[in-house]
């Protein structure tokens, strides 16, 4: 990349190449996840050889670089591509060159059977919760949600009239509109004065800021403080916003999301249960009951978010009427 002149007539240097990773992901409204995905593993990768240019590497260092990360960190599958399209991403995003027939690299993932609770397994999990974590895990199982899209509900998301709850700008940058459960509207509508008291006393405090998407803040500088747009479920504390070049204040982001894992994973030990739960467990679990209850597998994908019903038909395996349903042949002797 040549150099730019800068307002002063001289020679302004090229941005360095982690922030011009950054600076696309971002023009291309790349979540701050994978933003900060991408980054780790291109890091990563330069560190790997000796902090030498991707400008100087290929296919052949891609290939080492992924091949340590299978056999000397027995990395899975999944976790192997997210760092092959970090790569990629950088090569063609950024440096602009062309890498053919590097799509061999990609590790063959294992398509799993998702792991689902009974209503008793639910309910036993549930009753070991307590406050707020306890009403984010009732979302998880009642909507369908995926962790961050509960984390990140905002205020203007409840719809109590019309009984459903908005999902904004999920994976694959979709809106949907889920089911809001009439036993958790009584503790929602508890949960909007707690967080309304949070946010006058931050108000009061001179703060009572939030993030808001793309370009809302420019359009109305003012949005970012009003009660519609703050998170259902607040942070404890002020931060910095990672995504502000140079941050002048603090705002009040949304409970982040580990605080929720590490309470799941504390109920599912006091429950005594041995199966493999997790935040994502709940939504598996609410597909599952669905279909078991009679819904239709197409609103069951429109409930979820998939972009193929190929993706919500792996629900129909678990079913009562799969290996559930079948008389072992040992029963029979």
């Amino acid at each position: 990349m040549s150099n730019t002149i800068s307002p002063t007539g001289t020679a302004a240097k090229p941005p360095k190449l982690l922030d011009q990773l950054r600076t696309k992901t971002r023009l291309l409204h790349y979540s701050i996840r994978t933003e900060e995905a991408y980054v780790a593993w291109v890091t990563q990768y330069i560190l790997f050889h000796q902090k030498q240019h991707p400008r100087e590497l290929g296919k052949p260092h891609i290939e080492q670089f992924l091949s340590y990360l299978a056999r000397e960190r027995h990395l899975s599958a999944s976790t192997q591509n997210q760092a092959f399209s970090a790569i990629l991403f950088l090569y063609q995003q950024i440096l602009e060159i062309p890498l053919p027939q590097v799509e061999f690299l990609r590790a063959k993932t294992t398509e799993r059977l998702p792991v689902v609770l009974s209503m008793d397994e639910v309910r036993l999990v549930i009753d070991r919760m307590a406050s707020t974590h306890r009403l984010m895990v009732e979302l998880l199982y009642g909507c369908g949600l995926r962790l961050l899209e509960c984390c990140r509900l905002r205020v203007k998301d409840i719809d109590f009239a019309r009984h459903q709850i908005l999902v904004h700008d999920t994976k694959g940058g979709k809106d949907r509109a889920v089911p809001l459960p009439r036993r958790a509207e009584e503790k929602l509508r508890g949960q909007l004065n707690d967080v309304k008291a949070i946010h006058l006393r931050d108000l009061a405090a001179g703060h009572g800021r939030v993030w808001l998407p793309y370009a809302y803040a420019l359009k109305w500088p003012s949005a970012d403080r009003e009660w519609r747009w703050q998170y259902l479920f607040p942070s404890a504390k002020l931060s910095v916003d990672p995504r502000e070049e140079a941050p002048t204040s603090l705002r009040r982001h949304h409970l982040h999301e580990n605080t929720l894992q590490k309470e799941v994973k504390k109920a599912v030990v006091a429950s005594g249960l041995t199966k493999k739960i997790s935040c994502h467990t709940f939504r598996h679990s609410f597909a599952t009951h669905l279909l078991e209850g009679g819904a239709d597998i197409r609103t069951v994908q429109e409930l979820l978010g998939h972009a193929d019903v190929s993706t919500t038909m792996i629900y129909t395996h678990v079913l009562q009427r799969g290996a559930c349903g079948v008389v072992s042949p040992l029963d029979r002797l």
